[in-house]
């Protein structure tokens, strides 16, 4: 719920905020409302309002955690409960039940600089190296990153064990494994349903629902979904099915230069990742840096 906040001035210097966030009737955010254009240095403005919170009104905590900046087009936030907050683009306000989630003191970016040693026994070196620079890189909370591995080097299985250890380690809410391709999906369930903790004598699905996409719809147990991106983009699209005949290739305002490849429109959900509360981690055998061609597994921090 937010809240005008116009006739309430926060303390002597700190101004007026234009809405509030309030949680279970408690404050637990600011925004910082612009018209349509830059936001550049409003997120300055909006750090203001964190502690300029009047004595008299009840707060979660103070600080205030969360700040928000919008013109209507775009929204970026802050999340102060994080180890090094910084300011990131959403794509809307979170619902309430989803602050309340991200009010928990062990913020998921602070558990991910926390992960326990990695047992190497079972794991082939490159994959450990791997999975070590991969949580190297959540620690300092990038959120892309890129593993390249030969061909057979065991690329599904190096993200298996990144996503048991985030499920278990770190408590991720979902992990979200995207392929190009049916068969890959296949394959990627397979390796899940045959997996076993090093330090667990029992199989994944036996400790974490997982999922393969066949229909639009996701069961809201499963702790690992795995979908072709075609499929997501139909379901991001508001599809009620997936119809793979009507996956289509983007048509370029332009004619695309001699031997050019053109993007499948589908290409573009990388970008919607990248910008929406998850951190992105593609494996591919080439090097390139996008969904179109590699493995693309996702940690949610939202249902």
């Amino acid at each position: 719920m937010a809240s005008r906040s116009t006739s309430s001035p926060w303390k002597p210097g700190f101004g007026f905020a234009d809405y509030l966030h309030y949680l279970d009737r408690k404050a637990v955010g600011a925004v910082e409302a612009k018209a349509e254009g830059t936001l550049t240095g409003v997120e300055a403005q909006s750090a203001k309002y964190a502690a300029g919170l009047p004595d008299n009104l009840p707060a979660h905590s103070r600080p205030l955690p969360f700040l928000f900046e919008s013109n209507g087009a775009v929204t970026q936030f802050t999340n102060g409960l994080d180890p090094v907050p910084r300011s990131r683009q959403v794509f809307n306000f979170p619902r309430p039940e989803t602050l309340s989630d991200w009010a928990r003191p062990d913020q998921l970016r602070r558990r991910l600089q926390q992960m326990p040693e990695l047992d190497e026994s079972r794991l082939w070196d490159v994959q450990a190296r791997a999975i070590r620079a991969l949580e190297t890189s959540f620690g300092r909370a990038d959120s892309r990153a890129l593993i390249q591995m030969a061909t057979g080097s065991g690329k599904t299985r190096t993200a298996v064990n990144v996503a048991y250890r985030l499920l278990k380690f770190a408590d991720a809410k979902r992990i979200l494994f995207l392929v190009d391709r049916s068969n890959l999906g296949k394959q990627t369930e397979q390796e899940f349903n045959n997996f076993e903790p090093p330090d667990a004598p029992r199989k994944f699905p036996t400790l974490y629902t997982v999922q393969r996409l066949q229909t639009n719809s996701i069961n809201p147990a499963a702790k690992v979904v795995v979908t072709t991106i075609q499929r997501l983009y139909s379901m991001l699209k508001g599809d009620a099915e997936f119809d793979p005949g009507k996956t289509r290739r983007a048509r370029p305002s332009t004619p695309p230069r001699p031997g050019a490849a053109t993007r499948p429109t589908w290409c573009t959900i990388p970008a919607f990742r990248r910008s929406s509360s998850t951190w992105s981690s593609s494996m591919s055998a080439t090097g390139r840096s996008t969904i179109c061609g590699a493995r693309c597994c996702c940690i949610s921090t939202r249902s």
